[in-house]
């Protein structure tokens, strides 16, 4: 009894500091992800007060809010704009997996981690976060602009280049063969054309098993749904994470509309506290000296999803001031890289300043992708006026 008593109050001063530090983002403008890995960071090992007593919850929650949060990210796109995209940003794509996962790569390299430690760190550094750049283009109100299509072109390649790269990774970090890999990633493309394919021919018909009007069955259905196909996917060598996001794709409609709507509560809440559950793991102590290439990763990769989102734009024809903010859009990582450094450090098989060091990372472009958004049509404006010459001189030239 002493003991639910002491997980209960560690669990309700957790939940209650999350809302605290949710206030906080919302009235500084940032994402509440780097202050819910600070928050775990103060209250796990090496911490300044460890929690003990609430490690068989968090466990299973830091599970559910990964399944979640990649279910609902399936719901925001229909299998057709998933197949539009694709066609549209692949060259875009490949430019961005070029130039966005080869530092990662090449920092754990340097590092000694090995080649599936820099296999883990180059989609660390690759993939933006969907949830930030989705919520920054909302709060700036630049959901119409004419660039913002290649900006949700360019995260759904990403998206489905995870559902590739996620099934190579888990097997590699299992240890599995290389014969093994390949039938991981079999698995994986087979699931996706598939998913596709029931997406776009009989997509009502998922949508119908698992709609009800009354909203407690609907709830437990959806949820239901995704942690079984999560459950399934991770079974068969495909992450679970995956498995979500793939389940969320042939929900469309209405159905999704109200899924989505039902859904990112618990979505929010369950995420909350898988960040928090990563940075309770991380240990302080461990990042200070990984500091400096977090710092050198985050000025680089900056510059190359500014330069990533420029190129995908400039191919759609979208002017100058277009081009800078499509690719400042791009620059925040987030949840998915943090996913990346879980099933890296939960393996057992890769270094425990991965951890520390996509902690420190994220922490930074959580802060530089909001902050560089608002500010790159200020200062881009001001370059194109110092650039141009003043009215009477083009006049008289």
């Amino acid at each position: 009894m002493h003991n639910t008593a002491i997980a209960l109050i560690e669990l309700g001063a957790v939940f209650f500091g999350l809302g605290i530090l949710g206030r906080v983002s919302w009235k500084i403008g940032i994402s509440p992800i780097p202050l819910y890995l600070l928050g775990g960071l103060a209250f796990g090992r090496g911490g300044l007060l460890p929690l003990t007593g609430i490690e068989p919850f968090t466990q299973v929650a830091s599970e559910i809010g990964v399944v979640l949060l990649l279910f609902l990210l399936g719901l925001e796109y229909s299998a057709g704009e998933l197949v539009t995209g694709l066609r549209r940003s692949w060259p875009a794509g490949l430019v961005d997996i070029v130039l966005n996962a080869t530092p990662g790569a090449l920092v754990a390299w340097l590092l000694g981690w090995g080649p599936v430690g820099a296999l883990a760190m180059a989609g660390v550094t690759y993939i933006s976060s969907s949830g930030i750049v989705a919520k920054v283009l909302g709060d700036l109100g630049r959901l119409g602009n004419r660039e913002t299509p290649v900006v949700l072109s360019m995260l759904v390649f990403e998206d489905l280049a995870m559902a590739v790269y996620l099934p190579i990774l888990t097997a590699l970090l299992a240890g599995v063969s290389f014969l093994g890999g390949l039938s991981a990633v079999g698995i994986s493309l087979l699931a996706v054309t598939l998913v596709l394919i029931i997406a776009l021919r009989f997509g009502r018909y998922v949508s119908a098993l698992v709609d009800s009007p009354d909203p407690e069955v609907f709830l437990l259905r959806l949820l239901g749904a995704a942690l079984l196909v999560a459950g399934i996917a991770s079974q068969l060598q495909v992450s679970a994470a995956v498995g979500a996001f793939l389940l969320g794709i042939a929900i469309s409609g209405s159905t999704a509309t109200n899924a989505t709507r039902m859904l990112e509560p618990l979505r929010d809440l369950f995420a909350a506290i898988f960040f928090v559950v990563f940075g309770l793991n991380t240990d302080p102590a461990a990042i200070p000296p990984v500091l400096l290439f977090a710092l050198l990763l985050a000025l680089a990769t900056t510059v190359t999803k500014v330069a990533t989102g420029w190129f995908a734009a400039r191919r759609q024809g979208v002017r100058r001031m277009g081009r800078a903010r499509a690719g400042a859009a791009l620059v925040a990582r987030g949840e998915f890289s943090i996913v990346i450094a879980g099933l890296a450090v939960s393996s057992g098989t890769i270094a425990g300043k991965l951890a520390a060091l996509s902690t420190a990372y994220v922490l930074l472009m959580a802060i530089i992708g909001p902050v560089a958004a608002r500010v790159v049509e200020p200062v881009a404006r001001k370059m194109v006026q110092h650039r141009e010459p003043p009215r009477s001189q083009a006049a008289s030239s």
